[in-house]
C-alpha cells in the first residue's frame, strides 16, 4: 500500500480539527496548566536566586568578608587584610531604641566606618524621592522605617542606645547589605563606628559581630572564592568566619532553592495529573471521531496513517497550549513582584529565563506525548469492525512496542526532573511517592471493578445499573478513580499542612513560651536584675543563664576546615552557636545517653551535645568535640547527649559546657521572663533603665514574625497545590467525558424504555456516591501521608494537623467532586433517543 503523504495528511488533519476542535479543550486546558505552573515557578525562583547572585558584592559588602564574633581583629589580622585590598569595618549588635512617642523596642545597631559601603548606595528617604547619602554624622542616626514608625519619631528627633543619645538624620529607604547581614529580630539603625564606645554597649561578654569587607583590586588574579577558601584554613581556628560574594546570602539563597524545588516538584505533579486528563480527553476525543477513522480505514488509510493525522492534530494543540502555558509562565513572576515584591530580600527586573522555560516545554511536551501515544496507536492498529464494537468491547493491551517508545518518553521525563534538581535524591524520593500514588489509585480502580462484579445483584435496579457501570466493558472506573482519588487528596493535603502550619505556632508554642528574652545582662548583676523584674511586675519568673558564642571546629579525628563541602544535615558547622555552662541539668532537657557531670566538677573539659546534632556529625558519647570559643579552641569529651523540648521556648542550648570550663571567659548573662502581657512595657522600662545595656525581645513580636513567615510558607504551597487541584478536577471532568459516548448509548437505551431524568440521575449519583465513599479512606490516607512528609521532613516543623477540619475538607472535596460529575453528566440526560442512536 502505498503511503500518504505527509501534507496530504495534515491537510485532513487540518480540516478535521478546525471542525471539531471542542474535542481537545480538555489537552489544551491540562496541559496548559501544568506547563503555566512549572514555567512560573521555575522563573520566579531564577529570578529570585539570580539576583542574589548578580548582587552578590553589594549583598555583601565587598568582594570577601571577615566576620569576628564577640571581638575586633588584632593588629596584625588587620594588617593582613589591607593587603588584599581597601577594607570596610563595621561592628552589629542587638540594642534597645528609646525615643518618640512609642515605648523602647528592640533594633539591630550598626555602627559603620567612613568607607562603607564598598559596593552600592546608602539611600535615605525625603519628601521629593530618594537620596543617596553617606554615613551619619557625628552624634546622628538612620534608622529604617519600621523603627521611625513604631517610635514616632523623624528627622531632628532623638533617639537613645544604651548610655548615648542620637539626632535622626533620615530615614533610610536602602542599605546595600542588609540581606547579607541575615536574620534580624528587629529594624536597623546605623550610626559611626567612632560613636559605638559612648553607647556602654560593648562590655566584656557583649554578644556583638565585628565584620571586615574586602574590595579586591580591579583585575586581581586572586578570585574572591579561592582567595576566602584560603583565608578559612589559614585563620580558622582563629574564629574567622570568611565568605565571598558568591555566598552573599546563603541562607536566602538555600531557603529559596529548596522552596523552589519543592514548589517546581509540586508543578511536575501538576503536570503529570494533567497527563492523565490529557489521555482521558484524547480518548474521548477518538471516541468521538471513531467513525471518521473508521471511514479513512475503509477508503485505504493505514495504521500508520490514521495515527499520524491524530497526532498532528494532537501536536498541533499541544504545542499552542504549551506556548500559551509558557507566555503565562514568564509573565507570572512579575506579576507575583508586583503584589508581594516588598516581602522578598531583593526585587528583580523582568527577564526570560530561559533554562525554566525550556524545561516547561520539555516536560509539556513529554507528558502529552507519554499519555496520547497509546490512544493514537490503538485507534491506528484496531480494525474498522472492532471499532464499531469498541463501546461493547473492552480494550486490548498495547503493544510491546508502543509500551517500550511510552516508557522511554517516561523516563527522559523523569531524568529531566532528576538531572535538573539542586538535590537529585531529593527530587527522586518525591517523584517515586508521586508515582507510588498514581500505582495505588490505579490498583484501587482495578479492585473496584473486581469487587463490583463479584458482588451480589441488589434488588434495586438503579443500584444494579450503578454496579454495572463500574464493571462493564469500556467502563472508566480506572480513570475516575484516579481522578476523584487525586482531587479528594489534594483537598486532605492541603488542610493538613495548613492547619499544621498554623498550629505550630498559634498552639503549641504559646502556650509554654516566656513573655520576654532578656540579652546582655552583666554577668554580676543576676541578682539585681531579678529584684527589678519582680518589682516592675510582682510574681514575674526569671530564668537566667550564662550566654556565649562558640564556633565547632572539629568533631572527632575530622577539622571543619577541611570539609570540601558541609553537609545539609550538618547545619550546625555553618558559624557560630550559642554556648553555656550549668552545673545541673537544664529544664527541659533529658539525658538520651551518657551522664551528667557532677555539681563540683573540675577536671578537663567535658561537654553535653544535642542528640539529634550528634546523629548529624556520627557522634556519641565519649567522642571529642572541638568548639572555639572568643577565639581559645577548648577540645572537649562528650560526656552525655541530650533531648531537648524546644517548644517550650525557654533557654536550652545545643553545647552545654561545666563551670569549671567556662565561667572564667568573659560574657554576659540571657535571661527568660515570664510576666502577665500587661506589665511587659513596665518591666522593659525598668530593666533599661537598670541594665541600659542590654537587649529585651519581646516574644510576642518574634511569633508574629515566625506567623508571617510560616503564612507565606503556606500561602506558597497552596498556590502550588491549587494548580494540582484545578488539574485534578480536570481529570475529572476528563475522565467523565470520555466516558459520555458508551454512556449516552445506555441512557437513549433505558429512555425508550420509560426511564426517567431522575432515575438516570440516580444511577450516576450512586455510582460516583459509591466511588467517593470507598475513595475517602483512600484519599485521607494519601492526603495525610504527603501532608506529614511535607510538614515533617521538608519543614522540619510539628505534625499537629487540626482533624476536624481536615475531616470537614475532605466531606467538602467529596461534594465537590460529585457535583462536577453530576455536572459532566448532564448532557447525556438531554440527548434525544432518535439523534443519539444515530451518532452511536
Amino acid at each position: 500500500m502505498t503511503p500518504v503523504p505527509l501534507p496530504t495528511l495534515w491537510r485532513i488533519a487540518r480540516r478535521d480539527l478546525s471542525a471539531s476542535f471542542q474535542g481537545l479543550r480538555l489537552l489544551f486546558l491540562c496541559l496548559f496548566l501544568g506547563v503555566a505552573a512549572l514555567a512560573a515557578i521555575g522563573s520566579l525562583t531564577a529570578a529570585i536566586t539570580g539576583e542574589l547572585t548578580r548582587k552578590g558584592r553589594e549583598l555583601l559588602g565587598g568582594d570577601i568578608e571577615i566576620a569576628l564574633t564577640q571581638r575586633s581583629a588584632t593588629a596584625a589580622e588587620k594588617r593582613t587584610m589591607a593587603e588584599l585590598g581597601p577594607v570596610s569595618e563595621t561592628v552589629r549588635l542587638r540594642a534597645m531604641a528609646r525615643g518618640g512617642s512609642g515605648p523602647p523596642m528592640l533594633a539591630e545597631l550598626k555602627a559603620v566606618d567612613d568607607v562603607y559601603p564598598l559596593y552600592g548606595s546608602l539611600t535615605v528617604q525625603t519628601p521629593s524621592g530618594v537620596r543617596p547619602t553617606s554615613r551619619p554624622g557625628p552624634g546622628e542616626v538612620l534608622v529604617e522605617p519600621g523603627l521611625a514608625e513604631r517610635l514616632g519619631v523623624g528627622p531632628g528627633s532623638v533617639v537613645g542606645f544604651g548610655r548615648a543619645e542620637f539626632r535622626v538624620a533620615g530615614v533610610l529607604d536602602n542599605e546595600p547589605d542588609r540581606v547579607g547581614e541575615g536574620f534580624s529580630l528587629g529594624p536597623a539603625a546605623l550610626i559611626r563606628l567612632e560613636d559605638l564606645p559612648s553607647t556602654g554597649l560593648i562590655q566584656p561578654g557583649s554578644l556583638f559581630q565585628t565584620k571586615y569587607r574586602v574590595k579586591l583590586p580591579e583585575g586581581s588574579a586572586r578570585a574572591p572564592d579561592r582567595l576566602a577558601e584560603s583565608l578559612r584554613q589559614e585563620f580558622g581556628e582563629s574564629g574567622w568566619q570568611v565568605r565571598d560574594h558568591s555566598r552573599a546570602a546563603p541562607g536566602a539563597s538555600r531557603f529559596f532553592e529548596r522552596m523552589g524545588q519543592f514548589l517546581s516538584l509540586i508543578g511536575l505533579a501538576a503536570l503529570v495529573i494533567a497527563g492523565i486528563g490529557v489521555s482521558n480527553g484524547v480518548s474521548g476525543y477518538l471516541a468521538a471521531r471513531r467513525g471518521s477513522i473508521a471511514t479513512l480505514k475503509v477508503l485505504g488509510a493505514s495504521g500508520r496513517d490514521i495515527t499520524t493525522v491524530y497526532l498532528l492534530q494532537v501536536g498541533a494543540v499541544a504545542g499552542v497550549a504549551v506556548l500559551a502555558g509558557l507566555a503565562a509562565g514568564a509573565g507570572a513572576p512579575s506579576l507575583i513582584l508586583t503584589l508581594i515584591g516588598d516581602r522578598l530580600p531583593v526585587r528583580p527586573e523582568f527577564a526570560l529565563h530561559t533554562a525554566p522555560l525550556t524545561l516547561a516545554a520539555a516536560q509539556g511536551l513529554l507528558i502529552a506525548f507519554i499519555f496520547t501515544w497509546l490512544p493514537l496507536a490503538r485507534a491506528g492498529s484496531t480494525p474498522p469492525a472492532a471499532i464499531w464494537r469498541a463501546s461493547l468491547e473492552p480494550q486490548g493491551r498495547p503493544a510491546l512496542r508502543d509500551g517500550g517508545i511510552v516508557a522511554a518518553a517516561a523516563s527522559l521525563s523523569i531524568g529531566l526532573a532528576v538531572l535538573t534538581s539542586v538535590e537529585p535524591l531529593y527530587s527522586a524520593g518525591i517523584l517515586a511517592a508521586a508515582a507510588g500514588g498514581l500505582v495505588l489509585l490505579l490498583g484501587v480502580g482495578a479492585g473496584v471493578k473486581v469487587l463490583a462484579r463479584r458482588a451480589p445483584r441488589p434488588a434495586s435496579p438503579l443500584l444494579r445499573l450503578a454496579l454495572a457501570n463500574l464493571h462493564r466493558p469500556g467502563s472508566q472506573t480506572p480513570a475516575l478513580v484516579i481522578a476523584m482519588g487525586l482531587s479528594l487528596t489534594l483537598f486532605v493535603l492541603i488542610a493538613a499542612i495548613q492547619t499544621s502550619l498554623d498550629a505550630e505556632i498559634a498552639r503549641s508554642v504559646p502556650a509554654r513560651a516566656p513573655a520576654q528574652f532578656v540579652l546582655d545582662v552583666p554577668s554580676a548583676g543576676a541578682e539585681t536584675f531579678r529584684k527589678v523584674v519582680t518589682e516592675a511586675a510582682p510574681g514575674a519568673e526569671v530564668d537566667l543563664v550564662p550566654a556565649l558564642r562558640g564556633m565547632i571546629t572539629a568533631y572527632g579525628d575530622q577539622k571543619v576546615r577541611d570539609l570540601k563541602v558541609i553537609p545539609r544535615e550538618a547545619w550546625v558547622l555553618r558559624g557560630e552557636r550559642g554556648v553555656t555552662y550549668a552545673a545541673e541539668l537544664p529544664a527541659g532537657s533529658r539525658i538520651m545517653a551518657g551522664e551528667w557531670w557532677p555539681k563540683d566538677y573540675v577536671g578537663p573539659p567535658l561537654v553535653s551535645l544535642d542528640d539529634e546534632v550528634a546523629a548529624d556529625l556520627g557522634l556519641g558519647v565519649g567522642d571529642r568535640l572541638t568548639v572555639s570559643v572568643l577565639g581559645r579552641e577548648i577540645p572537649a569529651r562528650i560526656a552525655s547527649l541530650r533531648r531537648i523540648d524546644w517548644e517550650t521556648m525557654g533557654f536550652n542550648y545545643l553545647m552545654v559546657f561545666p563551670p569549671s570550663t567556662l565561667a572564667g571567659a568573659p560574657h554576659t548573662l540571657a535571661g527568660a521572663v515570664s510576666l502577665p502581657p500587661e506589665r511587659e512595657t513596665a518591666a522593659a522600662r525598668a530593666i533599661l533603665g537598670t541594665f541600659p545595656g542590654a537587649s529585651v525581645i519581646s516574644v510576642r513580636e518574634i511569633l508574629g514574625q515566625a506567623r508571617t513567615l510560616l503564612d507565606q510558607m503556606a500561602l506558597a504551597v497552596l498556590a502550588a497545590a491549587s494548580v494540582t487541584l484545578l488539574a485534578g478536577m480536570a481529570v475529572l471532568t476528563g475522565a467523565v467525558a470520555a466516558a459520555r459516548q458508551s454512556r449516552t448509548y445506555d441512557a437513549v437505551v433505558l429512555k425508550t424504555l420509560g426511564a426517567t431524568r431522575g432515575q438516570l440521575l440516580g444511577v450516576q449519583a450512586l455510582e460516583y456516591g459509591l466511588l467517593g465513599l470507598l475513595l475517602g479512606g483512600v484519599a485521607l490516607a494519601m492526603g495525610l501521608g504527603g501532608a506529614w512528609w511535607i510538614i515533617v521532613q521538608v519543614f522540619e516543623f510539628t505534625w499537629a494537623p487540626d482533624w476536624g477540619r481536615v475531616l470537614g475538607t475532605l466531606g467538602a472535596g467529596l461534594a465537590v467532586t460529585l457535583v462536577l460529575s453530576l455536572a459532566g453528566a448532564l448532557p447525556i440526560l438531554s440527548a434525544r433517543p432518535a439523534s443519539a442512536l444515530r451518532s452511536v
